[in-house]
This record gives C-alpha cells, sequence and structure tokens, in this order.
C-alpha cells in the first residue's frame, strides 16, 4: 500500500479491526519513510452483470431501481419491507451464481415476477401486465388462470 503522504511504497499494518457486521476490514497502517499513520478498509466487490435492454444498451444492475418497480406492484398490498428485501437478495443470489457478466433484462424481469407471484399474486400480476405487455384481454386472461 502507497502512503498518501508520500508516496513511498512500503508500509506497515499496526492494526486490523473488523466491523461490527464483519463485512468490512479496517486497517491502520504506518509508513515506514515518513512514519505518518493513515487508515485504510477492505470490502468485498460483488460484481453483478450488467443488464443488458431490448434495444441493446447496457446498464449496471441497480438494486434501488428493483426495488421501485417491485414497490410499485405491491402498492397497498400486504407485504413487509422484510418480504421485499428478501426477494431482491433471493434475485441478486441468483444473478451472482449465474457467474454471467451480462444478462438480458427479460431474464431479469422473469426472475422479478417469479418473486414477485410468490410473495403477492396481485402484484405479480400487476408486474406482469405492464412487463409483458399484452395484446388483448385474452393474453392477461391466460396469465391470471395460470395462477
Amino acid at each position: 500500500m502507497r502512503c498518501p503522504y508520500c508516496s513511498h511504497q512500503e508500509t506497515q499494518v499496526a492494526e486490523t479491526r473488523e466491523s461490527d457486521e464483519g463485512d468490512v476490514v479496517r486497517r491502520r497502517r504506518r509508513c515506514l519513510k515518513c512514519d505518518k499513520r493513515f487508515t485504510t478498509y477492505e470490502r468485498a466487490e460483488i460484481a453483478l452483470p450488467a443488464v443488458v435492454k431490448k434495444d441493446g444498451a447496457r446498464v449496471e444492475f441497480d438494486p434501488a431501481k428493483l426495488r421501485g418497480s417491485m414497490m410499485l406492484a405491491l402498492r397497498k398490498r400486504p407485504v413487509s419491507v422484510e418480504q421485499v428485501d428478501a426477494a431482491i437478495d433471493r434475485i441478486q443470489d441468483k444473478l451472482l451464481a449465474t457467474g454471467a457478466r451480462e444478462l438480458p433484462s427479460a431474464r431479469l424481469g422473469e426472475l422479478v415476477m417469479r418473486e414477485l407471484k410468490r410473495i403477492d399474486k396481485v402484484a405479480y400480476v400487476r408486474f406482469a401486465s405492464v412487463y409483458r405487455s399484452f395484446e388483448d384481454v385474452d393474453e392477461f386472461r391466460q396469465l391470471i388462470r395460470d395462477i
């Protein structure tokens, strides 16, 4: 680790501590040249795949956008924040498990629908009606029959 004060390449770790949650490591370091101290933080870098939209554009996966879409479908439904958080966690776990660098938006939409179907059927129908952009009422009826 390079010293932020004098740019010397050699530093020594004086103290190491984990955060209470165990997801961050804090290290106090000392420069072997100028003897100044500084702190560094280490955390795991999670690489979720990029989302490839229908038009071919690639965007970074955004859990906040996913939450917003789900909350819109769940509006005025008796579903707790904990259930939504758990669903988002399951979706992210599935994305990480694929190991893919890119993911078609259609696949992400299917994962969201699966989770909504699991936690609230009305929200599932709401999301599916917008996501699948039905052409006629018969397609919509078929979706409702399926659940």
